[in-house]
């Protein structure tokens, strides 16, 4: 008996079952039906077994049979496989038919695979999680050590349930999928712990694995209890663990009086009771395809399953959270002694303010802030608002340059004096492009603020100045301009204002500046996919911001030039950028009566950097994935634009139901991967920022603030309203 899709035939023989294409043998799984016990000494050995029956019924393969242990525990097992969209469909009910002394169990789908046992001959994909070999990735983060045997990872953790693997040599890939989105909540009165038993777990674990015919436990202390049984392994596979684990990891601590000097590991194992009665069901995606490289893998498969798990969108009136996001920052904008800014982080859901500071970009964004509030002033006739928008603006064009021409990055108004914050390039381009962003208002305006454009003219000069030779600029400098971290991987966050600055001041020197790291980025970044150190106050690891920041740059050098080149290279980071985004969801809950998810869902959220938190920045790309759209005439990123430009608000009290001081307001970041949001509960200014930035824009190019307005305009409309770059050249001089 077999199955069909596409080049692939899934082959049922003899128990087991395999997969070909073109006649050649490419994964398998002789003996299909497969537990992890919880022993009654609680250590973890396993076992499998060939089906028993296997029938056909219509389009359905059933495959049946009862796996018995020494222990005298019995588990049935009935496997349902198809052909579906793209790839099959199993699905699964395990059934405890016997109860022996054992006190959990587990089971798994998996596929071994046959064109090599080496993991290091695999590339892997877990959105947000892992891409390549983690090659940019922290020494301990998931992933990274390719010497281990476990390398599962709890679905929760990841943007989508997904995992691929792509060999090398062959192009060939294996991926295996959580099928829908219904995830239910773990037990909140049980703690979880490295090994433990939880009757209601119903998330998975996606990853791969190649272990010993041993036992693997690791004690409080770090020694791995390893004992020896009989059960055969045939080699790497490709797996989906249910109920899910953490596999080996790194450990964060040790027990600093104890001299076990051993490699110190952690296995968070979960099992379900071995309880009479007690079924499992669960059901995955199995995909499988050929491609040319790795990009190609991840965009394809991203998208496949993107399209069967995407959550609902979510019902919010973006006109009204923008203003009430406008309104919210005119309240908290204020005059402190000389200065003028926004609190730097203030505890929800009262606004009580735990720190006054002002950032020039990243999680400050006080002059993108400033540019904001000036043209909202002026468009909606709030005197308020666009006073506090200038004064921000003038505060930092008259204190923050210096002598070299590099502004300074963060002000304290309690000491009246700049903090030894490093120049981050990436902090740099936020401020300064807002800064050119509110001259050039003003002078659309008729309004002169030569002043403004001198501040960015100085700043212009300084980044020309340390431009490396290939065309690079380093993470971040001091103030006398000497290196203080040197990679180069934020090189992209530039190019944008230095194209803009081109466009503003007709010097054919910033335009070929921009080129120059055009050109750095396009190989080291987009080709070598070293999208990295985008957050500044995380380490140089592979992250989202910096993808957000790489398409930023390449969208602005096609926009610039019109070479297919940097379309190509603003493709390749969109198309990164989003693998880190939410797009399914499960059942949250919070420590707080007052919090958004308690009512609403956490799909939109986007995990920051590799093994963190997911917080809601992507909120700042809807506008760019719309442009995408309307140069490429890609339906995904249609789609996709729409759903950041609704998703993202719901981590917002964006109708006052919540109960936060005021409308608008939302959590900085947290971690949910528990199902339990631990966060600390704060607003900071580029929460807001982000949101109404690409709204502003969106408005501001198309017409409106949904998605949807922009549709309603003509394909022709669309395409020349997307020319942005045209209403510069009258502000050349």
């Amino acid at each position: 008996m077999k199955l069909l899709n596409g080049d692939y035939t899934l082959l049922f023989k003899d128990g087991g079952v395999k997969v070909y294409k073109s006649g050649k043998l490419l994964y398998f799984n002789k003996r299909p039906m497969f537990v992890t016990l919880k022993t009654i000494v609680a250590l973890s050995e396993f076992y499998d077994r060939a089906y028993g029956e296997i029938s056909e019924l219509g389009n359905q393969i059933i495959a049946k049979g009862t796996l018995s242990v020494p222990s005298g525990s019995e588990f049935s097992f009935k496997d349902t496989y198809e052909a579906a969209v793209n790839g099959f469909k199993v699905s699964r009910n395990v059934k405890v038919l016997k109860a022996g002394d054992d006190l959990g169990f587990s089971t798994k789908i998996s596929f071994t695979v046959t064109e090599s046992n080496d993991v290091h001959d695999y590339n892997c994909f877990i959105p947000g999680v892992w891409y390549k070999q983690n090659e940019f990735a922290r020494e301990k983060d998931f992933g990274k050590d390719l010497d281990s045997e476990y390398f599962w990872k709890m679905e929760t953790g990841c943007a989508l349930p997904l995992f691929a693997m792509q060999n090398f040599t062959s192009g060939e890939m294996a991926a295996i999928s959580r099928w829908s989105p219904d995830v239910t909540m773990r037990s909140l009165d049980i703690k979880e712990a490295a090994n433990h038993v939880d009757p209601k777990f119903t998330i998975g674990a996606i990853g791969m694995s190649k272990p010993d015919n041993r036992t693997l436990n690791y004690l409080y202390y770090g020694y791995a209890v390893r004992k020896e049984f009989d059960t055969k392994v045939d080699g790497l596979s490709i797996d989906y663990v249910y109920p899910g684990c953490n596999g080996q990891m790194p450990a964060t601590r040790r027990y600093a009086g104890l001299d076990f000097n051993d490699e110190f590991k952690s296995f968070q194992r979960v099992s379900h009771p071995v309880e009479v009665g007690f079924e499992q069901n669960y059901t995955v995606a199995v995909n499988f395809g050929h491609y040319d490289s790795f990009q190609s893998m991840m965009k394809d498969i991203w998208r496949v399953t993107y399209d069967r798990l995407r959550d609902k969108l979510f019902d919010v009136d973006n006109e009204a959270h923008f203003h009430n996001c406008m309104k919210m920052l005119t309240n908290f904008t204020q005059q402190y002694g000389n200065s003028y800014g926004l609190p730097f982080s203030c505890q929800l859901p009262n606004m009580d303010i735990s720190s006054v500071s002002f950032q020039f970009g990243f999680v400050g964004q006080q002059p993108g802030i400033g540019y904001q509030l000036l043209r909202y002033g002026d468009k909606e006739n709030v005197v308020e608002a666009y006073e506090k928008g200038m004064n921000i603006i003038e505060f930092w064009v008259k204190t923050a340059m210096t002598e070299s021409g590099l502004p300074h990055m963060c002000y304290h108004p309690g000491i009246e004096e700049f903090e030894p914050y490093p120049h981050y390039i990436r902090m740099l381009a936020d401020g300064i492009e807002n800064i050119l962003d509110a001259w050039l208002y003003m002078r659309k305006k008729g309004e002169e603020r030569p002043a403004w454009l001198e501040f960015c003219r100085k700043t212009a000069n300084w980044i020309l100045d340390i431009q490396n030779d290939d065309g690079s600029f380093y993470r971040a400098y001091n103030t006398d301009n000497s290196v203080r971290m040197d990679s180069k991987a934020n090189t992209p966050s530039i190019i944008r204002f230095l194209v803009q600055f081109y466009l503003v001041s007709g010097d054919e020197k910033y335009k070929n500046a921009a080129i120059k790291a055009g050109n750095w980025s396009y190989i080291n970044t987009f080709q070598n996919m070293e999208y990295r150190g985008g957050t500044c106050d995380n380490m140089d690891i592979m992250d989202k911001e910096a993808g957000i920041y790489a398409m930023f740059g390449f969208l602005a050098l096609y926009d610039l030039t019109g070479e297919d080149k940097w379309l190509e290279g603003a493709i390749g980071a969109a198309d990164y950028t989003e693998t880190w985004t939410y797009a399914w969801t499960f059942p949250v809950t919070t420590p707080w009566p007052k919090h958004p998810f308690n009512k609403y869902s956490i799909s939109g959220q986007s995990i920051i950097t590799i093994g963190g938190g997911a917080d809601v920045y992507m909120a700042a790309c809807s506008y760019t994935y719309y442009r995408l759209y309307v140069i490429t005439g890609d339906e995904h990123y249609l789609d996709f634009a729409e759903f950041i430009n609704k998703n993202t608000r719901q981590s917002n009290d964006v109708d006052g139901s919540i109960g936060y001081i005021m409308p608008g307001l939302g959590h900085e970041a947290g971690n949910f991967t528990t199902q339990v949001l631990q966060s600390h509960y704060h607003w900071l200014p580029w929460c807001t920022y982000v949101q109404i930035d690409p709204s502003s824009r969106l408005y501001d190019t198309f017409g409106g603030y949904e998605i949807a307005d922009a549709q309603k305009l003509s394909p022709d409309e669309r395409v020349k309203r997307n020319r942005i770059y045209e209403i510069f050249a009258e502000y050349q001089k």
